[in-house]
């Protein structure tokens, strides 16, 4: 009898280590809107390619896990989130209040300000109350439709929400708005690939684009935030980029910088408990 329940026992903690190199195994699965360039874009070989592909790719390998990337539209991947569809969000994902109330997040990995662009032909904008009585076109879903939105009484402008950036810098050229507002860095790509359009308005924010799960998901929020924070460490996000932006990104800023705690600092959900990043 005591053969037999060794044997079990044997057998049960193989069963174990069998299954828990499975799960290791398990992709990751996750999401982007395959229209925000040059975060993430449509590749001439097929699927998508960007900033943020290669960021997730890169976290999977630091983690020992594969990484399944999604392209769909940004007004369904949070949702998808909370259902369940994917574990974590690999597109760009500012970081408010009302967001980390709901979810958990890493720490940031970019800065992120709100950009306006308009066709090379408008007038220049120097502040927001000239935009009083415009369209402006955000994407549906984003931090810009929102941030447009609550402002909207307040300067006088309507806000068009489109399925994707790329729709709504399209409804720009076309003058069916006159503006869109999205994250500076896509803006410039935006402005990078047509002469006809232009840089304008820059808010400040403060704001950082972060990693976010669910909040029953501490335990991969701290490996993601792990993976990060080696990343900056070895100058991955650094070389990123340099590579998808053209530029070295500022001293001081979340590309480089590895803060205390795990989260957004002064953000709901951040844990102040000291960490040590452990990196391979």
């Amino acid at each position: 009898m005591k053969a037999w329940t060794v044997s079990m026992m044997t057998g049960i903690a193989l069963a174990t280590l069998v299954t828990s190199g499975a799960l290791a195994q398990q992709p990751l699965r996750t999401a982007v809107d395959g229209t925000f360039a040059p975060h993430a874009m449509p590749r001439l070989a097929g699927g998508v390619e960007g900033f943020n592909i290669d960021l997730a790719n890169e976290i999977g390998k630091r983690l020992g896990r594969p990484v399944t990337i999604a392209a769909t539209q940004f007004s369904g991947i949070l949702p998808g989130l909370a259902a369940g569809t994917y574990d974590f969000v690999a597109a760009p994902v500012t970081v408010t209040r009302e967001r980390a109330e709901n979810l958990l997040f890493t720490e940031g990995y970019l800065n992120t300000d709100f950009q306006f662009v308009v066709r090379a032909d408008a007038p220049e904008i120097t502040q927001l109350e000239q935009l009083r009585g415009r369209v402006i076109a955000v994407n549906r879903g984003s931090a810009y439709d929102t941030w447009a939105r609550d402002l909207a009484q307040q300067h006088g402008w309507t806000v068009e929400s489109f399925g994707t950036n790329t729709d709504a810098i399209q409804a720009v050229m076309t003058g069916r708005a006159f503006a869109n507002v999205g994250g500076n860095t896509v803006s410039a790509w935006a402005v990078k690939q047509n002469n006809r359009l232009k840089l304008s308005y820059l808010h400040s924010t403060g704001l950082v684009w972060s990693v976010p799960v669910r909040q029953d998901s501490g335990a991969l929020r701290a490996d993601l935030e792990n993976a990060i924070e080696c990343l900056k460490l070895d100058g991955t996000i650094a070389t990123l980029h340099e590579r998808w932006f053209g530029t070295k990104p500022a001293p001081g800023s979340a590309a480089v910088t590895v803060f205390p705690g795990t989260g957004v600092p002064g953000m709901p959900g951040y844990d102040a408990t000291p960490r040590t990043p452990r990196c391979s």
